[in-house]
């Protein structure tokens, strides 16, 4: 098996490792569908499980919208899959700004950030240039967005509304922008095979979080920082470090990497990206909402779009920079 995939070109390997993943997906959800199904006419479980499961096909639902974003994104083409990527970016600030107070006095900086910062991000990330990208949110946007604010003549709650804003861009523009920018690293010899590396990079940072969450349930320790969350604990998140790195390392041979390098590059992609998850949970609890989304329902449904990619924002940055920077990608 393993000699007949090594065989197939890479635009095959990659559509056969689609095929895979739709068909887990799919048997997994079905399973899950038909257990829903049976509680529903004979209940024969307690409400605990009941809602476990409900959380568990709420969790598919998530990896189902991921895939299917990365698929379309990979069959289309890495320019079609830029474009993609920046109108999940758009969606997910349009959450991030709606839950967060402005006053008409944000009202250039806001069209500043959606309409000039996040195409112009996009756009250096499709065309490559790599030195300007990383630098142009943190350094000249970071300059702007003040410069913009203050010639509203609005100085009430002025530190507060640039801050937010500036976290919002840094978050779901410069963040999620490194996702497609793994498109175009260079590799000697993995030439049309850059699919994997974000498949490699959602893949192990959703099997942290998952496993996470899973633990943390079963165990019941005491959270570390329950006024942010009551199912983070410092056991369950070693373990779910542990696990998911391990996981990624197993999957070194999709990569460029060797399987030390694909173990060391998991652990640091987990880290962000679970720490990312926690620090999102903080500023939802700073609004007083349990999802991100107008009432705590976004424009994908039940939760927020950026609740699904919260992790994924933090964990991209580090992990592009991280191969880049090691591998001289």
């Amino acid at each position: 098996m393993n000699q007949f995939l090594r065989s197939l070109s890479p635009t095959q390997q990659v559509a056969a490792l689609f095929l895979i993943i739709f068909g887990v997906l799919a048997i997994v959800s079905a399973t899950a569908f038909f257990l829903s199904f049976r509680e529903k006419r004979n209940p024969v479980h307690d409400a605990a499980w009941q809602a476990e499961l409900a959380h568990f096909r709420a969790l598919l639902g998530t990896t189902w919208f991921m895939v299917l974003v990365f698929w379309i994104g990979w069959a289309l083409g890495e320019t079609v899959a830029t474009v993609l990527f920046a109108l999940i970016s758009f969606f997910a600030l349009r959450e991030f700004i709606t839950l967060s107070p402005t006053r008409r006095g944000d009202h250039r900086s806001l069209i500043l950030a959606f309409f000039v910062v996040l195409p112009i991000q996009f756009w250096l990330v499709a065309t490559a240039r790599f030195d300007l990208f990383t630098v142009f949110i943190p350094v000249y946007v970071f300059l702007a967005i003040p410069v913009t604010s203050a010639l509203a003549n609005d100085p009430s709650q002025f530190l507060e509304r640039n801050a937010k804003l500036q976290w919002g861009i840094m978050v779901c523009v410069y963040g999620m922008s490194h996702v497609p920018a793994l498109l175009l690293l260079s590799f000697p010899g993995y030439e049309g095979k850059s699919a994997f590396l974000v498949f490699f990079l959602v893949f192990v940072v959703q099997t942290s979080v998952l496993v996470q969450h899973l633990i943390s349930r079963r165990m019941q320790r005491a959270p570390f920082a329950p006024n942010v969350s009551r199912s983070f604990n410092w056991t369950s998140w070693a373990i779910g470090i542990a696990v998911a790195s391990l996981v990624g390392a197993l999957f070194s041979f999709i990569t460029p990497f060797k399987f030390g390098q694909a173990l060391a590059v998991s652990v640091i992609a987990c880290i962000s990206g679970s720490m990312g998850h926690l620090v999102m949970k903080a500023l939802k609890r700073d609004r007083g909402i349990p999802n991100w989304g107008q009432k705590g329902t976004g424009v994908t449904g039940a939760n927020g779009l950026l609740d699904r990619v919260d992790a994924l924002c933090f964990a991209a940055p580090i992990f592009f920079h991280s191969i880049r920077w090691y591998f001289n990608a």
